[in-house]
């Protein structure tokens, strides 16, 4: 997006102090070193620092303006506000306004960064399409990404979270979308919510910025996406993989070696029938489940199945999200370090497992924001992935102590550090014929054991 620092004034409360009011900006950050040439830069007080000081680095650094709430030391085009935060916001409702022309939102507890860039694939078949980069998908990172889109933008993907109750509804009324797209209710965030029931009603708060009349795409496998879409009176377009009677299905699925699946896409709730055999080159089941929820909005959306066929073939996952490496020695390494919580871990377990080799073992990091039941998933994740067959099997982190506990347990043999960095420093190499998964919450940085495994094999593919 793109405009007139007074016109951004005005929709924020504030005056254009330093610059000519006709000055043009286009996007916005919130981290100065992110500044390309003519963003706004809002200066937001943090739990770490505080943007204010940052503000003569944004324009050096090519900012058309900082959205400041108090004087600072820098001179340059600033745009004075009483609060930036809720500026930002401001900001982003008065955009909205305008454009992009159309909006979904995709949330859930897994998948929803995979299942916005395959929708975003696919609906760029058809549309001029912006969507969210990476996963800026709270209060604050809807808001940039929404402000970094074209103006001519016909449909935005936008992904959107949260962490506490309350936050999605707001992310929701600032985003106004015409659909919602929920793909999962799983144990993640119980730190904050407590149980299933209480995560699908925050999920729920989705539907606060969806109109009567919009459009919700549901998971019908999830009983939890089926009680939130129970709560919409519009239209429901169902999509799974167990359901028999779901709008849009996916049936005879058959794995791909190295990677990828492909499946028959059945589609009977949408506007016309659709049978189509696709061929999906990511890693995983529960990548067809996302590629199932993108398809079925896709759909919706008057996109054709042959458009869709194509959208996917030249896709690749994002990093730490299922990344399937031939490591040079002949084995294999599945880089699912982004995140992970008991049902993402399950899924990337028994993905895994699928694969061919003579023996399968995992390094697997603490499950992070859990709660009180932190323990007790942890225990039951390794006599999982025991019960699966890996062996050996590693912890990393405190709460793994106890994943250890349960997979040895289950009669594997295993391992644990305390940090990433000791795990990277004396795990033992890959051999040919090895399968290795490697999975964690983010804040324990698994992603240093991958790097480290690649190295010691020469890398891979």
């Amino acid at each position: 997006m793109q405009g007139r620092l007074d016109d951004a004034a005005a929709a924020m409360g504030g005056e254009v102090i330093g610059a000519p009011a006709d000055t043009r900006w286009r996007g916005a950050v919130l981290d100065s070193r992110q500044v390309g040439g003519a963003e706004l830069f809002f200066a937001l007080p943090g739990e770490q620092t505080d943007g204010h000081r940052f503000v003569a680095d944004a324009l050096a650094r090519g900012a058309a303006a900082a959205v400041v709430a108090r004087g600072v030391d820098a001179a340059g085009a600033l745009i004075r506000v009483a609060d930036g935060y809720r500026a930002l916001h401001a900001l982003t409702r008065a955009v909205r306004r305008r454009a992009p022309e159309h909006l979904v939102a995709v949330t859930g507890s897994v998948g929803k960064t995979t299942t916005k860039e395959l929708l975003a694939a696919m609906l760029a078949e058809r549309y001029r399409v912006g969507y969210t980069p990476g996963n800026l998908n709270n209060l604050y990172g809807f808001p940039l990404a929404l402000l970094g889109i074209d103006d001519d933008t016909e449909w935005m993907v936008a992904e959107m979270g949260m962490s506490v109750p309350g936050e999605l509804g707001q992310i929701s009324r600032l985003g106004q979308p015409e659909v919602a797209v929920f793909t999962n209710v799983r144990a993640a965030h119980l730190e904050s919510f407590g149980s299933l029931r209480s995560i699908a009603r925050a999920k729920a708060e989705l539907l606060e910025g969806l109109a009567p009349d919009g459009l919700v795409i549901a998971n019908a496998d999830d009983p939890e996406v089926m009680w939130i879409a129970a709560r919409h009176a519009g239209r429901t377009v169902t999509y799974g993989v167990e359901s028999t009677t779901a709008d849009v299905r996916a049936v005879d699925l058959e794995p791909r070696h190295p990677v990828g699946t492909r499946f028959r896409l059945l589609a009977e709730g949408v506007e016309s029938p659709v049978e189509q055999w696709l061929e999906l080159p990511l890693h995983g089941r529960y990548n067809v489940e996302n590629c199932l929820a993108a398809a079925a909005t896709a759909l919706a959306l008057s996109v054709s199945v042959e458009a869709i066929a194509e959208a996917i073939l030249g896709l690749e996952p994002g990093p730490g999200r299922g990344v399937v490496h031939a490591l040079a020695g002949g084995a294999v390494l599945i880089d699912d370090s982004y995140n992970s919580n008991p049902s993402a871990l399950a899924q990337a377990l028994e993905a895994a497992a699928a694969l061919p080799g003579q023996r399968h073992w995992a390094v697997l990091g603490d499950m992070l924001e859990l709660g009180d039941s932190g323990p007790r998933y942890h225990q039951e994740a390794g006599a999982v992935a025991a019960a699966a067959g890996y062996d050996p099997i590693y912890g990393v982190g405190e709460l793994s102590r106890e994943l250890v506990a349960g997979a040895a347990a289950g009669g594997a043999t295993t391992g644990w550090w305390a940090t990433a960095d000791e795990a990277a420093a004396e795990l033992e190499p890959a051999r040919s014929g090895d399968v290795v998964l490697v999975k964690g919450s983010r804040a324990i940085g698994l992603e240093r054991v991958v790097a480290a495994a690649l190295e010691d094999t020469g890398g891979g593919a």
